[in-house]
């Protein structure tokens, strides 16, 4: 059973859509693009009988069945499919907190780990400044090198960032980092926060 929830609005809306196709057995399908990157996009799609996937999870809803693709079903955990009545008429929404999130643990590759937290808690802190940070390479046996982007390129304040904030989190997240160092080239101030 799939931890995605669809709400009565959402369930109703849906059948709705499904009633108007033509044929029988149409059901939806939810899969996301690209899952567990920053690029990750949640989808519904209708899906026939021929293009479902030997491998999806049903989810038997009153009206239809909800495939959920296999390989984002981890990343659809918490998933909320949910649609809101507008002045234009109305919205299906559908909230994937976990879409993004690649699952990873201590056995996940050094790089994956890396990436995993600049991505979930430090790219969120810097992006209010405009910038970001990720992964270039990693060196000499756990030294990670990162490029500094957008606001953080060039910034007055990026030396502090990368030690006081960046290293020091992916430090005490990962034990077996050995250090960060900066590959960006900081002379270009076109966008710098500071």
């Amino acid at each position: 059973m799939s931890a995605i929830i669809i709400t009565d609005a959402a369930h109703d809306y849906l059948a709705e859509l499904l009633a108007k196709q033509n044929g029988t057995d149409i059901g939806i399908r939810i899969f996301i693009t690209q899952p567990g990157t920053p690029s990750a996009e949640t989808c519904i799609a209708y899906c026939k009988p021929a293009e479902r996937n030997p491998d999806d999870t049903a989810l038997a809803l009153k009206s239809f069945t909800a495939w959920i693709d296999s390989v984002s079903e981890p990343f659809l955990e918490d998933a909320v499919v949910d649609y809101a009545s507008d002045r234009m008429g109305g919205q299906l929404t559908i909230k994937a907190p976990n879409a993004k999130v690649p699952m990873i643990d201590e056995d996940s590759p050094l790089g994956e780990r890396i990436n995993y937290y600049l991505q979930t808690e430090i790219n969120p802190g810097l992006a209010s400044h405009g910038g970001q940070v990720s992964l270039v390479d990693i060196v000499e046996e756990g030294i990670a090198v990162l490029r500094f982007g957008g606001g953080c390129q060039g910034c007055g304040m990026v030396d502090m960032t990368l030690k006081d904030g960046v290293e020091k989190t992916l430090l005490e997240r990962i034990p077996d980092l050995k250090g960060v160092r900066d590959a960006t080239d900081h002379s270009n101030r076109e966008n710098a926060y500071y």
